[in-house]
């Protein structure tokens, strides 16, 4: 019995490797960092608008406050009452996962970016456009809130996910 040998064309070892290559891109995976660089790079600079956009309300606790208690009756089921995903039990497994308003990438958006963002919200990511929930003044102050956040945990967990307010807003 003869053994023979079957040599695979050029074209074919490419293909074969394409779609090896395909096939393994789609497997499910948490981005890495060069891609998420990439990808806040790509909000920050194109496709988040409002970059000059200057918040009309001055920082004041009033300003803060009221801040709060919207951020506290809307945006704390996903982001925690105190924005950094305190007791929200989903926020890590989402695709993207839910940010820390906290962090240096959420951050270094300009407010008239942190007021486009919640307004109209940022497709895929699961953000929801705020826009008919919060009016001009009420954007601008979760703006405010967001930029003075309280320490991660202090405020306690949300009630809806089991966990006991340490303080309610005012």
């Amino acid at each position: 019995m003869a053994l023979r040998v079957q040599f695979v064309r050029p074209a074919s070892a490419v293909l074969l490797a394409l779609m090896t290559l395909l096939v393994s891109a789609c497997q499910v995976r948490a981005p890495g960092g060069w891609e998420t660089s990439l990808m806040q790079a790509a909000k920050r600079r194109v496709t988040v608008g409002g970059k000059g956009d200057v918040n009309p309300l001055p920082a004041t606790d009033e300003n803060v406050h009221t801040g709060q208690r919207n951020f506290t009756s809307y945006c704390m089921v996903c982001h925690g009452l105190d924005g950094q995903n305190t007791g929200v039990p989903f926020a890590d497994k989402m695709a993207p996962p839910v940010p820390a308003l906290n962090s240096p990438s959420v951050q270094a958006y300009t407010d008239g970016q942190l007021h486009w963002i919640i307004q109209k919200g940022i497709f895929p990511s699961g953000m929801p456009a705020s826009k008919n929930i919060f009016n001009d003044e009420q954007i601008w102050q979760l703006v405010l809130y967001i930029r003075h956040l309280p320490v991660k945990g202090s405020l306690g967990e949300p009630t809806v996910y089991g966990g006991e307010s340490v303080r309610r807003p005012r």
